[in-house]
């Protein structure tokens, strides 16, 4: 049942007529839990708050469904503007994106161009670190390829490593040199046991794998979790083998585990919170409650007592 749930949240993830509509909604419906607001000023204000809880953060500007030229221009405008709403306003902050806003399945060359206007942003306002969103496996290589490109110009760029991916270790492994800061995470979308273990096990036995490779390596880890067992992993690994703190921290996404992310942030570990917003939020909140049950759960109640 849960599965089964899980594939229709993710199949209504897709639907654009679904999409257009939930723009005209608004963050109802328990949203904004996940969402920290449809405007840059109520974004800055979240990550304003989360850094006053010992929270360090990612703003992302969501989008989906990007068709057009004008519109991955547009993306790549909203990208800048939130770039400049963080040194404007002195957040502690840094930039996630997905390369398919900025058109890259328009054309490598129009992401490329945008990659560009942006990271040449962020090094202006202080170097911002800019996180390249992994998506799924059909634009998985074209990102390490685009990142692999962009490491020849720029030191503030990164992305993401998908543990139920077969190619994951090989992946950290072709850019070991570079000592690339990476998100490492499980992997959330619904992909093909040819190129993804099917098992949660071994995804879960992978990720170890990964975030001890990569450490190992002597890389920045990003790890991105919600799951105790990993977080204690991780905690044991670092004291096993002396990786000193600052060659790692942990990402949660806004609105989940909000305590737990206060408490590793008071126990001095480095936390990250994904903080997304904008108007185009519809994708980003089925996939939230694809993952979890409770999530559901919690939407529901909402609803009814509204």
């Amino acid at each position: 049942m849960e599965q089964a749930m899980k594939n229709f949240f993710l199949f209504l993830s897709k639907n654009q007529t679904l999409n257009a509509a939930a723009k005209k909604w608004g963050l109802r419906f328990g949203a904004n839990r996940f969402v920290s607001g449809e405007t840059i000023d109520e974004a800055i204000a979240v990550v304003r708050q989360l850094n006053e809880n010992g929270l360090t953060c990612t703003l992302d500007h969501l989008g989906e469904f990007v068709f057009s030229v004008e519109e991955a221009n547009e993306s790549a405008d909203y990208c800048i503007k939130t770039l400049e709403a963080i040194h404007r306003s002195g957040v502690d902050c840094n930039l996630s994106l997905k390369m398919t806003s900025l058109g890259l399945d328009i054309s490598r060359e129009l992401c490329m161009t945008n990659m560009r206007r942006i990271l040449d942003t962020a090094k202006q306002y202080g170097n911002i670190f800019v996180r390249i969103d992994m998506e799924d496996y059909a634009h998985n290589q074209v990102t390490m390829d685009i990142l692999e490109e962009l490491l020849h110009e720029y030191d503030n760029v990164g992305t993401v490593i998908q543990a139920y991916l077969y190619k994951a270790a090989d992946d950290i492994e072709k850019l070991k040199d570079k000592k690339v800061n990476f998100r490492l995470v499980k992997g959330a979308y619904k992909e093909s046991p040819e190129v993804a273990f099917p098992e949660k096990a071994d995804t879960d036995e992978n990720y170890k794998k990964i975030i001890r490779q990569h450490l190992l390596n002597g890389g920045y880890a990003a790890v991105a979790t919600h799951d105790e067992q990993i977080i204690a992993y991780v905690k044991q690994l670092v004291e096993e083998h002396n990786i000193p703190r600052s060659q790692f921290e942990f990402q949660m996404l806004y609105g989940i585990r909000t305590q737990s992310q206060i408490d590793l942030a008071r126990e001095g570990y480095k936390m990250r919170v994904y903080v997304p917003y904008g108007k185009d939020w519809y994708g980003y909140f089925m996939r939230r409650l694809a993952e979890r049950p409770a999530n559901v759960a919690f939407v529901l109640k909402g609803m009814f007592s509204k």
